[in-house]
């Protein structure tokens, strides 16, 4: 879906910020969607609520009209032996009771069918504003995302989506109507009365929504702040139980329960001090409003003893006043919710005003891959300038070739994955596909031609089966099942209770470490990219499945271009082309063979890692020796389970 263009910030582009323009601006943003040019039924409800306002609004000024002419006729029963039929009705109470009452109802009746139709308006509206919120979010860069703290950011999507909902309905469910109701008032006061009653409302309304607005301002400040705390609380928890294992493993769980009490702490008592001042808010509203009250129905019983009143008008003034409450309690109301939602939607809307770091130019053509030749070309790239990644690093992946990328940690290995798929801009230099600058060509074409195996796997809390069509959602369950067998899982996960129905949990953390990695295997089998980019591929699998996971890449990378990005240096003796990385240059390059002939940086990591790997053949060998020693007779084993994935250091993601 693309962003609607208000909320940009190019040129051309207006910001939305927290000021105090902020609610009008809000509305013009929000108008298209209450208002939506491609929906006539929504249009038609909108017309119809409004119509059904007036209405009922109307009926609403006659509730008070029914109630003086109940009380006059019980005040002056003489009136009814007035014989024709509208005397009789006018000076029945019972009758004009029952108005009363019809009246009522036939008012609520019209205000809960208004807000009924006009329903379906707003939460379209809440839906797609949410919807875009939340593509926008896609939209922006990795470096974007590695910024943010993912329980603040649902935080301000949450808030966001609930602010647009309360904006809504406040101003046309609540706002709109409540003007209306005001101005009927005063119009009907003004006709039964005179300006002497009208000067004393319009004076009470002004102080009334004065006194509204200055309280409610001091509260911002405090809503700001228990937003914050909320916002603060929410992060540390959703990071605490994503690192639950962590947590776990070195007993912090009291740390954590401190940490998060303290957030909660600062809540408490922003909490406590907003209800305290919603308190203060209430109780000078409800002061200012019954002085107000009590003068005019002393004017009125002043009219009542010069004969100018009757003592309907008595009722009738103060059922007309019950009536202004209403809507000034409103209004009251209105204005507090409405900062509030304002507060509240400023960072979702400065999310919405943020453009894009990657877009594609204008007028950008899909890739096309004729062969799937990469050309790194003088590259240059820092994620901050002060600290250079890469520097005037040129190499080529020949189409159908294997070039494989190692260094040590911070090199910037992992770094070339992500210009490679435009998660970056890099500085300077080129990077092209076949030919075509992937500047040039449209993002979503650059990635469908581009397969990954990360080396940190993270899964959808989903099902096997969702996890691995992921890769190609048109897939069929047999292509599904066919790629988890070439990535060595299908056996696994035949021999589970629900089979490829298994939910893999949290992140995948139901999954072991090989497992994982290997649905992300099977997921970029199904995708069937022509190049391939695997970073880490086997990386948290045992030796034994590293073989069969490596038999199964190699066969999956024939005839593809394939840039590997290794850290454990057996899984690339074969490449076409070894490409040794130290501090963003290129040291050396050459095959396995050459680089080991070289005696240089590329030799001295091959043998320390053979170094490291026979001392724990030597450790297992001594294991089992040692279990031998104390066996004076052979005696029959279960079969050894698989070895766990260990932990190792691979390259950190900030490389």
């Amino acid at each position: 879906m693309n962003i609607h263009p208000s909320f940009g910030s190019g040129p051309g582009k207006r910001r939305v910020s927290g000021d105090r323009g902020a609610l009008l601006t809000a509305l013009v943003h929000l108008w298209p969607y209450v208002w939506p040019s491609d929906r006539r039924d929504l249009k038609a409800r909108v017309l119809v609520a409004t119509a059904l306002l007036f209405v009922a609004k109307l009926t609403t000024m006659a509730v008070p009209f029914t109630f003086k002419w109940a009380t006059d006729a019980l005040a002056n029963p003489q009136s009814a032996q007035d014989t024709s039929w509208l005397g009789w009705a006018l000076a029945a109470p019972v009758v004009l009771t029952l108005a009363y009452g019809g009246t009522r109802i036939l008012m609520a009746l019209l205000t809960q069918l208004r807000d009924g139709l006009f329903a379906r308006v707003a939460m379209h509206a809440v839906r797609r504003l949410a919807l875009i919120t939340f593509d926008h979010m896609h939209l922006l860069s990795l470096r974007f995302h590695l910024e943010r703290k993912t329980g603040g950011l649902t935080r301000v999507l949450e808030r966001g989506r609930d602010a647009i909902e309360t904006i809504v309905r406040m101003v046309i469910i609540q706002l709109f109507p409540t003007i209306v109701e005001l101005a009927l008032v005063v119009g009907v006061l003004l006709w039964q009365f005179n300006a002497l009653y009208v000067a004393v409302i319009v004076a009470v309304v002004a102080v009334y929504i004065s006194y509204t607005y200055f309280a409610t301002e001091w509260r911002i400040g405090i809503r700001r702040k228990m937003n914050d705390s909320d916002t603060d609380a929410n992060v540390k928890a959703i990071d605490s139980l994503l690192n639950y294992e962590t947590v776990k493993y070195f007993g912090a769980e009291a740390r954590e329960s401190q940490r998060y009490d303290r957030s909660m702490a600062r809540y408490e008592d922003a909490s406590i001090r907003s209800y305290v001042s919603l308190a203060v808010l209430n109780a000078g509203q409800a002061t200012i409003f019954t002085i107000g009250l009590a003068i005019v129905m002393i004017m009125c019983v002043y009219g009542i003893k010069n004969g100018t009143q009757t003592v309907g008008d008595f009722v009738m003034i103060n059922a007309m006043m019950i009536q202004l409450y209403q809507p000034l309690n409103f209004m009251g109301m209105v204005y507090r919710e409405i900062k509030q939602a304002v507060i509240d939607i400023e960072k979702m809307f400065a999310i919405l005003g943020r453009d894009p770091e990657i877009e594609d130019k204008p007028g950008a053509k899909p890739l096309i891959v004729s062969q799937g030749a990469i050309r790194f070309e003088n590259v240059s790239f820092a994620y901050e300038p002060a600290r250079p990644i890469l520097k005037g690093l040129s190499f080529e992946v020949p189409a159908g070739h294997t070039v494989a990328i190692v260094g040590p940690s911070g090199a910037g290995k992992s770094t070339i994955s992500r210009l490679l798929f435009r998660f970056y801009d890099i500085g300077s230099g080129r990077i092209v596909i076949d030919g075509q600058d992937i500047r040039d060509v449209t993002q979503a074409s650059l990635r469908a031609a581009i397969g990954m195996v990360p080396q940190d796997t993270v899964l959808f809390n989903d099902n096997v089966r969702y996890n691995i069509r992921y890769g190609r959602w048109d897939a069929s369950d047999a292509e599904v099942e066919q790629a988890a067998a070439l990535a060595q899982i299908d056996t696994f996960i035949r021999s589970t209770p629900k089979g490829y129905e298994t939910e893999v949990g949290e992140r995948g953390l139901k999954l072991s470490g090989g497992e994982k990695q290997r649905v992300a295997i099977a997921r970029t089998i199904l995708k069937a990219p022509p190049i391939l980019v695997l970073d880490e591929a086997t990386s948290a699998l045992d030796s034994h499945t590293e073989r069969e996971i490596q038999d199964a890449l190699d066969r999956v990378s024939r005839n593809r271009t394939t840039l590997v990005i290794a850290h454990r240096l057996s899984t690339i003796v074969e490449a076409n082309e070894i490409i040794v990385l130290d501090q963003g240059s290129i040291v050396e390059r050459g095959t396995h063979a050459q680089l080991l002939a070289a005696r240089g940086l590329y030799a001295s990591m091959w043998y320390r890692q053979r170094e490291a790997e026979e001392a724990r053949e030597k450790l297992a060998l001594a294991g089992d020796d040692a279990e031998a020693a104390v066996s004076p007779e052979p005696v029959e084993r279960e079969p050894e389970p698989q070895p766990q994935p260990r932990l190792r250091l691979t390259d950190a993601a900030a490389e």
